[in-house]
């Protein structure tokens, strides 16, 4: 990844941004390749392609300023742009006056590489040095044309799944908002059991037992959640959602788990809907059971959902439903590689891209979407990809599936995430 920030190569070079996310008089740009802008890894699109006229680089302002959550305003009296954003857990604002090379940075002046311009009615700002009083970092490649954009590190909330194998990585509970406990499933006889191959409650080793797991991460203010699997392969997750009997008992073995071992939440992770049956009929079956057991839930109870994302072959999710009645809705948004595909092999950024965008245009807020990421599938040069990706839309966090990974493979994924987020 190119992270390196803007060298002599590029000193003439400053980059800018169109306050009105239109281009400059396309007759003063000479000829050249395109442009490219990459924040996080992944490319930004523009309504106008990005070029250079007269040794200035320029891009909409629209995109880029949306993408790093920073407001910008313009006062034509003053001729003066506002930015208002945030950095490290504080605010900064930094006023930038058309022909000046001196801005204003929280009451203090800063020099800078060039003043911002106005042409044809649009205010150009200089991006290089702009975008370093957020902590956003700027290369450019001049072999290939692009501008790479890092963000800043930003809070949000973190939730990982703890499955029976994360044990050893217990200590990183501390690191998270929540933690989902994958300790329960609905089975293929339809009941919700505790116990099983594959989904178990684990056995206490000494002092150490599931509750007390589950009540230390709460005594430090970390939400712990039931996780609930179940999959429809073979017609056993239609089955309990068509029967009132079934669905009733299995919200009833849910509601006494969670008050037995001290949870103070439920995801229900259900999937395989939609693929062979009819999709409308199959959200519907799902949309009765989740309003069923929200009503049979106390109301300190938190509930979330786990669904396949909207650019999968699963179709019966009806996200708009789903997210009125959850607390927040995690959309898993891997295997998209083809079956087979060995690990370590990053998930397509465009297609994680694209399932985010269709879950906000489904009617899910986002500050109810947590972007579920697999890290079998991540490594530690793809992880701020992903997590780019829940930031450039200001979602309300992400979920790891599963914690136990997090060291596997020698590929510091640790580390990775927390140069990019910090837990709320």
């Amino acid at each position: 990844m190119f992270h390196t920030r803007i060298g002599k190569t590029a000193a003439a070079t400053i980059l800018a941004i169109s306050l009105l996310g239109t281009t400059p008089n396309l007759n003063d740009a000479y000829a050249a390749p395109a442009i490219s802008v990459l924040l996080d890894d992944v490319p930004l699109k523009f309504d106008a392609a990005p070029l250079i006229d007269k040794g200035v680089t320029y891009v909409p302002f629209r995109t880029v300023g949306e993408a790093l959550g920073i407001s910008i305003t313009w006062n034509s009296k003053t001729q003066t742009v506002k930015a208002i954003g945030n950095v490290k857990g504080q605010a900064t604002e930094v006023l930038l006056q058309v022909g000046s090379t001196t801005a204003t940075v929280n009451g203090e002046k800063v020099k800078l590489a060039a003043p911002p311009v106005q042409r044809e009615g649009r205010v150009l700002i200089p991006l290089s040095s702009f975008s370093s009083q957020f902590g956003v970092n700027v290369g450019w490649n001049q072999s290939t044309r692009t501008v790479s954009l890092v963000s800043p590190q930003r809070e949000m909330h973190l939730r990982a799944f703890y499955a029976l194998q994360s044990y050893k990585e217990i200590d990183l509970v501390s690191s998270m908002n929540s933690i989902a406990f994958g300790w329960s499933r609905i089975d293929r006889e339809g009941q919700f059991t505790l116990q099983g191959d594959e989904y178990q409650i684990p056995a206490a080793a000494g002092d150490v037992t599931p509750q007390s797991i589950v009540s230390d991460a709460a005594n430090q203010s970390i939400k712990p959640y039931l996780m609930v699997y179940s999959l429809d392969g073979n017609g056993e997750l239609t089955k309990v959602l068509s029967d009132s009997s079934m669905r009733k008992k299995s919200i009833e073995g849910i509601t006494a788990a969670i008050a037995e071992n001290g949870f103070g939440g439920v995801v229900l992770d259900f999937e395989g809907l939609g693929f062979k049956l009819d999709a409308v009929e199959q959200q519907k079956l799902l949309n009765n059971y989740v309003k069923q057991l929200k009503d049979s839930l106390p109301k300190d109870i938190a509930l979330s959902l786990a669904v396949p994302p909207l650019n999968s072959a699963y179709k019966g999710y009806d996200y708009k439903t789903l997210a009125s009645l959850a607390d927040d809705i995690i959309i898993m948004a891997y295997q998209y590689n083809p079956v087979g595909t060995k690990a370590q092999v990053p998930e397509p950024n465009s297609l994680v891209d694209q399932a985010i965008q269709l879950a906000l245009d489904a009617g899910v807020s986002k500050q109810k979407l947590l972007l579920g990421i697999s890290l079998n599938s991540e490594t530690s040069s793809s992880i701020d990809d992903k997590l780019g990706l829940a930031k450039r839309y200001d979602l309300k966090g992400a979920a790891f599936w599963r914690l136990g990974l997090f060291r596997t493979y020698n590929n510091q994924m640790e580390g990775a995430v927390n140069a990019s987020v910090i837990k709320e």
